[in-house]
Formats: C-alpha cells, sequence, structure tokens
C-alpha cells in the first residue's frame, strides 16, 4: 500500500503518466482525422463529350500533385447519379447537369461547385421546316417530325423531357428516338432524322461533328425568357453568329439558347483537401472555356442544385487556405491534420496547464498529512513499552522519506516545519523511554 502511495504522489510518475495519456489521445485523433485517398474515379459521360475531356484535364492536373484521377465514361447524368449514390461503384466524384437530379433521391450529395454553362442545342435540318420558311423557332413546330431526344441515363433526354412538359407538348406528337449522339448525327446526316436536341458546352468536341452535316441549322429559341421563369435552374444565353465556328457558319445567325450549369458532384463526407485539389485544378482548366461564359464566373457557388460543400464555399469565397496556398499538396495535407489535431488538444491541456500549481499544491499537502498522520500515531503509542522498537523504526523510516522529499523553492518552509515536527516527535520518544 505504501508503495502505491508513493507512486500516486509520485511527480515523475504523474508526468509519465500523463504523457503516455498525451500520445495515446493524438494517436486517437490521427486515425480519426484521415489523410484524403490518392487515388479516385470520376463519373463523366461519352468519350466525346466535355465531361469526359473536362475529367481527362483534371486526371492531368492532379497527378502533378500525387493523385491518380480515374475517368470513367457513362452514359450521362442520371448513371452519373446512379453511380455515386452506390458505394459499392467505387465513384467519388461526378459531373452532373444542373436540374436533372430529384434532390430527395440523393440526400447525402453535395455540389463542389458549377464548373460551366451547358445549352441545350437543337439542331434541325432546313429542308423538314420549308413550310415555316426553313427556321425553327418554337417547339411546337417539331409535330410530326422525326426527333432525337437524347440517350437513356443521359441529361439530355432529361432536360429535353421537362422542357417539351413545359411547352404543353407530348412525345406522342412527334417520332421521338433515344439516341446516342454519334447515333444521332449519322440519321440527322443521311435524312432519318429532323431535329436532335444535345445538352453540351460550346467547346465540346461533340458540336463539332454536326458542323459538317449539310443544310442544318441551329434552334433560336424565340421563348427563352419564358422557359427560364417556369425553369429556374435554366439560364438565358446569347451566343453570336459564329460563335461555335467561324469556319463553318455555326450558328448562321446571332441565336438565344437555355442552359443549365454543369456541377462537380461528390459525398457529403467528401475529404476537403481534395476539395480544395479539385476546386483549384479547376481555376486553371475553366480559363479557356470563355466562349459563352465570362472570365472568372467560374467555377461558381450559384444555380446549383446540391447544396454547397462547406469547404468548397469557404475556397470560393477566400481561395486556397493558407497552407495549400504556400505548401505542396500533400505537405498541406499532413501539416493540416496536426493542427487540426494540436487545437483540440490545446483545448483541453490550456485548461489543464491552469490546474497544475493548484493540483501540484494539493498532493504536496497530501503528502505532508500522510507524514503527519503517521507522527500522531507514534505520539498515541509512544506510552506503549510493547510498541518501543516498532515506534523507533516507523520514526526513522519517516526521517528517511523526509529527508529525500524534493520541494521547490516555494515551498521550502511547508518541508522544514515537517521536519521540525518530526525532531520534536524523537525527542518526545526518548524522554519516555
Amino acid at each position: 500500500m505504501n508503495l502505491i502511495r508513493r507512486q500516486i504522489y509520485n511527480p515523475l510518475a504523474l508526468a509519465a503518466t500523463f504523457f503516455v495519456l498525451l500520445i495515446i489521445l493524438f494517436g486517437v485523433l490521427w486515425i480519426l482525422v484521415p489523410p484524403p485517398p490518392k487515388s479516385i474515379e470520376m463519373a463523366t459521360g461519352f468519350p466525346t463529350g466535355l465531361y469526359y475531356q473536362f475529367g481527362e484535364r483534371l486526371k492531368a492536373e492532379v497527378s502533378g500533385e500525387g493523385v491518380d484521377l480515374k475517368v470513367r465514361s457513362t452514359g450521362g447524368t442520371l448513371d452519373n447519379l446512379r453511380l455515386l449514390n452506390d458505394p459499392k461503384s467505387g465513384v467519388d466524384f461526378a459531373m452532373v447537369q444542373g436540374g436533372v437530379a430529384n434532390l430527395s433521391e440523393y440526400p447525402k450529395l453535395v455540389s463542389i461547385a458549377g464548373m460551366f454553362y451547358e445549352p441545350i442545342w437543337v439542331w434541325y435540318r432546313e429542308g423538314a421546316f420549308k413550310s415555316e420558311g426553313g427556321q425553327l423557332k418554337i417547339l411546337s413546330q417539331l409535330k410530326g417530325k422525326n426527333v432525337s431526344i437524347g440517350n437513356e441515363g443521359s441529361g439530355t433526354l432529361a432536360l429535353t423531357k421537362d422542357i417539351l412538359q413545359a411547352s404543353g407538348i407530348s412525345e406522342k406528337e412527334f417520332n421521338t428516338q433515344k439516341l446516342s449522339p454519334d447515333q444521332a448525327i449519322a440519321k440527322l446526316s443521311n435524312g432519318e432524322l429532323d431535329a436532335v436536341f444535345i445538352v453540351a458546352a460550346a467547346e465540346a468536341p461533340i458540336l463539332r461533328k454536326f458542323y459538317s452535316v449539310p443544310g442544318i441549322r441551329l434552334m433560336s429559341f424565340d421563348q427563352a425568357d419564358a422557359y427560364t421563369r417556369n425553369l429556374p435552374y435554366l439560364s438565358k444565353v446569347m451566343v453570336p453568329r459564329g460563335l461555335l465556328s467561324i469556319q463553318h457558319d455555326q450558328p448562321r445567325q446571332d441565336i438565344q439558347v437555355m442552359a443549365a450549369t454543369a456541377t462537380l458532384v461528390a459525398h457529403d463526407n467528401v475529404s476537403p483537401a481534395l476539395v480544395s485539389l479539385l476546386l483549384g485544378a479547376s481555376y486553371d482548366i475553366l480559363k479557356s472555356y470563355s466562349r459563352l461564359q465570362k472570365v472568372g464566373e467560374f467555377p461558381s457557388g450559384s444555380g446549383l442544385d446540391f447544396p454547397l460543400h462547406v469547404d468548397a464555399e469557404i475556397y470560393l469565397k477566400d481561395g486556397p487556405s493558407f497552407l495549400h496556398r504556400h505548401l505542396p499538396f500533400w505537405t498541406a495535407v499532413w501539416a493540416g491534420r496536426f493542427v487540426k489535431i494540436v487545437i483540440p488538444l490545446l483545448v483541453i491541456l490550456i485548461p489543464l496547464f491552469t490546474y497544475i500549481p493548484t493540483t501540484k499544491n494539493f498532493l504536496l499537502r497530501l503528502k505532508l498529512a500522510q507524514v503527519y498522520e503517521e507522527l500522531k500515531v507514534i505520539e498515541r503509542n509512544a506510552q506503549n513499552p510493547a510498541l518501543k522498537e516498532k515506534n523507533f523504526k516507523d520514526l526513522e523510516d519517516i526521517e528517511r522519506r523526509v529527508g529525500n522529499m524534493k520541494v521547490s523553492m516555494l515551498d521550502a518552509k511547508e518541508l522544514y516545519d515537517l521536519k521540525g515536527h518530526v525532531g520534536e516527535v524523537r525527542v518526545r520518544l526518548n524522554l519516555v523511554h
């Protein structure tokens, strides 16, 4: 029992215990703040689309920071949402077309940022609309025509259905076909289709394939303002003549179209470090996406379907953190983890340090009180001749322990008072015996 008491009152033992607990706590927090993965996967779209191209450019940008981004080709937005929502798919990020998702079905997804405008283009053969002067201006003109409205799983199909519904037009009123962009271009070229709906950014490679189709034009939505009022996730965008291709004069006149926002979406538990990495990389990429949007307009936190991730919101407002601004990516990651662990520890330790003097004083008083308690027992037994030898032996043990006590300069008086009292007890013992 005395050995246990000595260990409890031993400052070195207490300090060692404290540091062991500190190391254990640091280790637990280190595990609870994991580093971002070095390999991630992103669902995009068809290889000829801008989603896929954007993913490939992101891959090249982040590879320089030691992160391997795998780009998965898909059928489009709806496929991407399904993959991102499936924990077994391995997909961490996805490109999603604005206005397509039913948010109640994806409660654990968040937006990283809107990346670029995606207009809905309607390519049509002039010859199919001779009675209307060769121009398609309102969607009701499509009644009775052969029209591709997008492939299954694509954002084009979802957005086209919304626009047709807002127009009060049923798919039964014309011959609809759900084709991929390449299939639609082939049929448009040989005259099997009269019009093709496709949602794509102005920079999307797939649009170039339309330029060589003879006798086609781009629809200008005369009712664009009405559509954007009824479908708030759409924006009206003006497209100057020749913007898509000066060489092929596409479009052949100034037109107005509606555009959704292509958004990078992720799980709500995405690593903040990856958010910073992908946003930083996207700024450099989007500098070249300036046909329809103003320089610096994207990445953007507005016009998004899914709630904006909190770290993305901070990044879009204030830029990268101090660490990511001045350090290489992985150095910043490890430094950030250390900071996230040290701050909670300081919150715990700083108040603790204020109690150290009080605790130290309490432990000293406790140690002195133990000695005084033993002295009282010796004095109480001093008149008993049978306990003479035991009294002197116990007193010698007390004198040895008191002589080995180490105290600070401020506590020296208490120690010397104790030594004086131990000496007085010895004097009494000698007088009795």
